[in-house]
């Protein structure tokens, strides 16, 4: 079998290459090739051997229309008989996006959510002595990082996905999240409220927080958003619950001095400071398949199996009763504020069909580096969903 995952670093790689190891032992029939990729280049790969109408036997996937488009396309076993055993084992919340049309495409391995991770100490230099929970008071803390000569922001402006964070999350306070779903059935984006979340992220934008060199950074690079993060040279980023994990992976752990507060609410939006975005992993099978395949998920999502996962920090529960294996502070941070929310919205570039996710991420990414106007975004979004 053929596995592809995106878990390419510690503390999760070996962690997975033991367990497939530990399977092929258990089952001297079965052989499992390894593929650890970066998260772009896995995204690159599977798009071509996808329109080759093939796939691997176990590969990464985040649910949603990316995999309603692999399910339609064939490439992606509906799963539901396969699993009936123990499908109730796993959370809902965390199920929810691999389940289309009534039927299972997918299980996951991890859930959480996007927010910001921020530097205490540099926040106490600046003067501020608490998250901010509007918008208004954002913009502001953003301002004094910056007059105290700190660098409010690191942001990955190459790798664009990151970027789109930021609208996503403005577009849910402003318009609510039943605007987007809206949105994704009606194919239109044109709605003045999206305009505003874009003028609100202008806003932000022209205040130059980002790192020097931002639109040139990837995410996970030594020079990179996560990096410039660990290494105590900004003060903020907007990323999931995987983080500290790579922050640590690519420069320094802050330990005690990053802490987690979830997207300020807009003042008069329309959308709950409650409702969160984000989303976790998780593994589709290829139609083609062996049965083995679909044992190994249940093999590597045993609750004993699970434990391990959730031990290394970088993971958390989506196993019923694996809960309390969450020892990790900033896994705490995370799953609390992800168990008040009111609401979830995936990431929109896995929620929407692969071309409409990527003008979201594009077109943010162009918002941001000052070449398209807020109209000019919703505008391109609206032409690319009306065109698939």
């Amino acid at each position: 079998m053929e596995w592809w995952h995106i878990q390419n670093i510690e503390p999760m790689a070996p962690v997975w290459d033991a367990m497939a190891k530990e399977y092929m032992a258990a089952h001297p029939n079965v052989t499992i090739k390894v593929t650890p990729l970066e998260n772009e280049a896995f995204k690159a790969k599977m798009t071509t051997v996808a329109q080759s109408g093939e796939s691997p036997d176990i590969y990464q996937t985040w649910g949603g229309g990316v995999l309603q488009q692999q399910a339609d396309a064939g490439i992606a076993k509906d799963i539901t008989a396969d699993i009936a055993s123990w499908a109730d084992t796993i959370t809902p919340a965390a199920a929810a996006a691999y389940k289309l049309g009534g039927k299972t495409y997918g299980v996951p391995y991890d859930i959480g959510m996007v927010g910001f991770w921020y530097n205490k100490a540099l926040f106490e230099k600046a003067g501020i002595t608490a998250p901010p929970a509007t918008w208004g008071e954002f913009i502001e803390d953003v301002k004094k990082l910056k007059a105290a000569g700190i660098t409010p922001l690191s942001l990955a402006g190459k790798a664009k996905w990151p970027g789109h964070y930021y609208w996503a999350y403005l577009a849910m306070r402003v318009a609510g999240l039943d605007a987007l779903k809206q949105a994704a059935a009606t194919k239109s984006f044109e709605n003045p409220d999206f305009v505003t979340a874009g003028q609100k992220l202008k806003e932000l934008a022209d205040l130059k927080p980002f790192q020097n060199g931002f639109l040139g950074a990837n995410y996970d690079t030594p020079d990179g958003q996560a990096a410039t993060m660990g290494n105590g040279k900004a003060a903020m980023e907007l990323m999931g619950q995987w983080a500290p994990t790579v922050q640590k992976d690519t420069s320094k752990d802050l330990g005690d001095d990053l802490g987690f507060f979830p997207f300020p609410m807009v003042e008069g939006g329309k959308g709950s400071a409650t409702d969160a975005f984000g989303g976790g992993g998780g593994f589709a099978v290829g139609a083609d398949a062996p049965p083995a395949a679909v044992d190994f998920l249940k093999f590597i999502l045993s609750p004993e199996n699970h434990r391990k996962e959730i031990g290394t920090g970088a993971i958390l529960p989506v196993i019923k009763g694996t809960e309390d294996a969450v020892s990790n502070p900033r896994g705490k941070m995370v799953a609390e504020t992800l168990a008040a929310a009111t609401d979830f919205q995936l990431y929109l570039d896995q929620a929407y069909p692969p071309a409409v996710g990527q003008q979201v991420n594009d077109s943010v990414a162009e918002l941001i580096a000052g070449t398209k106007s807020p109209e000019e975004v919703v505008k391109a979004i609206t032409e690319t969903a009306q065109s698939e």
